[in-house]
Order: structure tokens, then sequence, then C-alpha cells
């Protein structure tokens, strides 16, 4: 049998709370490697504790590409995600080291690992179009008109996420044909390494409910709510007429205790929706995740022995 000779890459993935950075920490100090991170909060500044962002300490450890790389009033998208990504890894191989991707964000993953569909780019005038009416009418209402014309693209997209509404309106009405008929159809060149897939979530799902809870009141006594005070102190998130449409605010936490300061609910309500926000979030990964199915699935707590075994395998004398 001819030998693969394509590099090897790790995918360290699992619901939010799951240990994935610990876990790819020790992987990438035990095997020579670095760490890509696959995170749609981390790669903003100034979103720290509340994205629980790697320490200096950690990065100073093992070296970390795709954190920090946008600010918050900036939006960044999975097809740049890709590309930047993929150069990261490129780099890392040149180097004689193990790339080892690690998160939670489904559409990173999906978007470097097996490309993205040739969709028509951004058109600026229909954007403002369309932000217009969700000033007018509200968001929930385009996404209301999105079911009507692309119930599958409805369905995966959150009412209360803009940017992607945003998107597969426009998409539509370019050119009349569904954001997700585009994405099933043609996708572009996958990526040219072979990859491990390792998911890590506790079989219990309380286990990890209570990790979710525990993480954010550790988050909270870190000083959360400072951090999040001064994003809103920035000149330039002042300057954006409604910030919480902004992807970086829409993470989860962030916009709970963004209505919070606005005024919203007591503190007491605050850390209950963050906590539920932040459930809901791994409800959605572990769906995400059981489509991977080419994927090997851990429990951090009890698997530690296969998940040595699994590594192993695949690296060899790496």
């Amino acid at each position: 049998m001819p030998v693969d000779p394509r590099p090897l890459a790790l995918a360290i993935m699992g619901p939010t709370a799951s240990g994935k950075t610990a876990f790819a920490l020790e992987v990438a100090e035990r095997f020579d490697g670095e760490i890509v991170s696959v995170d749609s909060a981390l790669v903003y500044r100034g979103l720290d504790i509340g994205a629980a962002k790697p320490t200096g300490e950690e990065r100073a450890h093992v070296p970390h590409h795709l954190l920090d790389v946008r600010d918050p009033w900036q939006t960044y998208s999975a097809a740049e995600f890709a590309q930047e990504a993929r150069q990261a890894m490129d780099d890392i191989a040149a180097r004689g080291r193990l790339p080892v991707l690690a998160g939670g964000t489904g559409l990173y993953f999906q978007a470097l690992l097996e490309g993205l569909a040739a969709m028509p780019p951004a058109d600026p005038a229909l954007r403002q179009q369309i932000a217009a009416e969700a000033q007018a009418r509200g968001w929930p209402a385009l996404h209301a008109d999105l079911a009507q014309v692309d119930p599958a693209a409805a369905a995966r997209i959150h009412a209360t996420d803009p940017q992607r509404i945003q998107r597969a309106l426009e998409v539509f009405r370019l050119t009349g044909t569904p954001i997700s008929q585009w994405q099933r159809e043609a996708r572009g060149q996958r990526l040219p390494y072979r990859v491990l897939k390792l998911v890590l979530a506790p079989a219990d799902r309380d286990v990890l409910h209570e990790r979710i809870a525990r993480r954010f009141d550790l988050m909270l006594a870190q000083g959360f709510l400072d951090e999040v005070r001064g994003l809103r102190a920035l000149p330039a998130m002042q300057a954006v007429p409604v910030p919480l449409d902004l992807p970086a605010v829409r993470a989860v936490g962030y916009r709970q205790a963004w209505e919070w300061l606005d005024g919203q609910g007591s503190a007491a309500d605050f850390r209950e929706r963050a906590i539920a926000a932040t459930r809901q979030l791994a409800k959605r990964q572990l769906t995400w995740l059981r489509g991977e199915l080419d994927a090997r699935w851990f429990d951090p707590a009890h698997h530690q022995e296969r998940l040595r075994q699994a590594l192993s395998l695949f690296l060899g004398n790496r």
C-alpha cells in the first residue's frame, strides 16, 4: 500500500468548556506542535476573559495562531479564517512542527477542512438595503423572510444572528438560488493534510453543564464585567450604531453582559441567561459534531488511555 505523503495535523474539537484548550496545550508540547485557534470569539482583540482566551503564559509555552487578528468592531468571515488558517498550517508544517487545530466553531472547521462553495461576492448596496430593512422590521422578521425562501438555511441560522441572516438573504436576492443549495454544491479544494479529528465531550451532559457554570463564575471573579465595560468605552465601539449586531458582541456571555450593562434585568438574571446561552451553544456544537462521521469521540475524564493510544497510532514516533 503506498504511503500517504500528506503532512499530519490534529483537529481537537468539542463543545465549549470540554477541556479542549488544556488538551491542545498538552498535545502541542508533547509532539512539538503549534496551535491554530478555530474559535470565532478568540479572533477578536479584547475578548479575553469571557472567551477563555489562552493566557500569555500558555502562549509563551506553545505558539498560537489566529488569536487577536481583528478588532471587536470588525467582522471576520469563515472564508477569511480558512485562508489565514491554511497559511498558518503551511508555515507550521514548513518548520517541521505539527499543526494542532483546536476550537469549537463548526463553520470554521468546515471552511478549513472541506472548503467553501464559490458564492457571489458581497454587494455593499444590497447589504445596506437589508440592514435598513432590519432596522425597520427587526432581524427576527428578516429571519422569517429567509425561512420562506430557504428553510434549510433558516433552520441552521439563529434568528438573532444578523451577519448570517444578511448573507443568506443577500445570496438569494443576488442569484435566486438559496445559500443552502450553494453550500451543498461543489466546494473548494479540500485541505491537503491528513487530519485526525478528536472530539472531547463528557458523556454525561450534567457534567458539561456543571463545567459551564463553574467556568462562568470563575470568569466573573476574574473581572469579566470590567472587560466588557472596557470594550463599551472604546471610541470605535461607541461609534457603532447597533453594537449588539457585531459578531464580537454576540459571542455568548458578551451579549448578555452588554444587555445587563444597558440596564436589562438583574445581576442574577444576567448570570442565568449567560449560562443558559452557553449551554445552548454547547448543544448546537454537539449537534454539528455528530455529523462529523470520521471523528473519534472521547470523554476527557475517562478515556485518557484511549486518547493516548489514538495519538500514538496516528503520529507514530514523531
